[in-house]
């Protein structure tokens, strides 16, 4: 299964002329799961992957700069006639969030399923399980876990025929997890299988302090993308608002022993660059990716998570000149 993170909105509170506010695509086999629904997220997608008709959408609070692209992204897919069902999830409150934004909205051509998530709920897809877990912000608010469920060991061709598999249908039934009939016996799965494969894991915290939820949650994670809105010089702020800085997102990181931690919702008071390094003294492979930035994740046995930069974004607009942020 291909699984790959494209980042639509990494920035803060405030948008700015580089970078949106939450926004992320998770692409996963078949699946498309948006993650936070920033201001603009439609046009994200316009001017990126293109306008995915996504499976799902999590919210992970209800602070606007998590929720207000929702208007524009869901009247877009009902102007263009979409009729597949969208699910959208979100802590309690999430009903009456959309009740609000149902003036705004208006009816729209396809069904909407709300769910409401409690800590523990797990929602399952085609190969993998997306894990909400409750976060530490001044409101209540989750984190969510994809979750892939370990794998078979390799297959053993060869040693399959020595045991007298003469079928190569019956490969894929040992392979399944089957015992197979042979003359004198029957063939178990373990003898033709290698050790079993750990699956991957990506997990998407929002805002938040660190935590031990996120830490158990993030345990031997291909990819964390962690809040990080302040800089070592506010860590007390960081401690007031319920949001976490750059060093303490590394650190958890580094604990739960993640292979790439990326850093979002950077205040744009603070150049990237310096950013960056106070999480790279404590946690190495950190990234702060910009909009239309991709991660793709291989399996663990394939190699390590690679940062594809703008590797989201196809045809798109000349690029903004006036910004407001230094990226280093």
């Amino acid at each position: 299964m291909d699984l790959s993170v494209a980042f639509m909105g990494t920035g803060g509170s405030v948008p700015t002329a580089r970078r949106a506010t939450a926004c992320v695509l998770l692409r996963a086999g078949g699946a498309r799961v948006m993650i936070d629904c920033g201001e603009g997220a439609q046009r994200q997608l316009m001017r990126s992957v293109g306008l995915v008709a996504v499976d799902d959408i999590y919210l992970t609070h209800f602070h606007a700069d998590h929720y207000l692209g929702l208007p524009g992204l869901l009247k877009t897919y009902d102007l263009h006639g979409r009729e597949r069902p969208l699910r959208i999830v979100g802590p309690r409150g999430l009903e009456a969030l959309y009740s609000s934004l149902g003036r705004i909205i208006g009816r729209v051509s396809y069904p909407i399923e709300l769910v409401e998530m409690q800590p523990g709920d797990e929602i399952s897809y085609e190969g993998f399980g997306i894990h909400g877990f409750p976060v530490e912000h001044r409101v209540e608010a989750y984190g969510y876990a994809l979750i892939e469920p370990e794998r078979p060991g390799r297959f053993d061709p060869a040693e399959a025929t020595r045991l007298g598999i003469t079928d190569e249908r019956d490969f894929g039934r040992l392979q399944r997890g089957h015992a197979v009939e042979v003359p004198g016996g029957e063939v178990q799965p373990e003898q033709v299988l290698g050790e079993t494969r750990p699956g991957r894991r990506v997990v998407v915290t929002g805002d938040t302090r660190p935590s031990s939820l996120t830490s158990a949650a993030a345990r031997g994670a291909q990819l964390l993308i962690h809040d990080a809105s302040f800089a070592d010089e506010d860590a007390q702020r960081a401690v007031e608002t319920g949001h976490s800085t750059a060093r303490e997102a590394a650190e958890l990181a580094e604990a739960a022993g993640v292979e790439m931690l990326a850093l979002v919702h950077i205040s744009t008071r603070y150049r990237i660059g310096d950013v960056l390094d106070e999480a790279r003294e404590v946690h190495s492979d950190t990234i702060a990716p910009r909009d239309f930035d991709l991660v793709e994740i291989p399996y663990p046995e394939r190699g390590a998570p690679e940062l594809v930069v703008n590797g989201a974004r196809g045809a798109v607009e000349a690029e903004v000149s006036s910004v407001t942020e230094v990226d280093i």
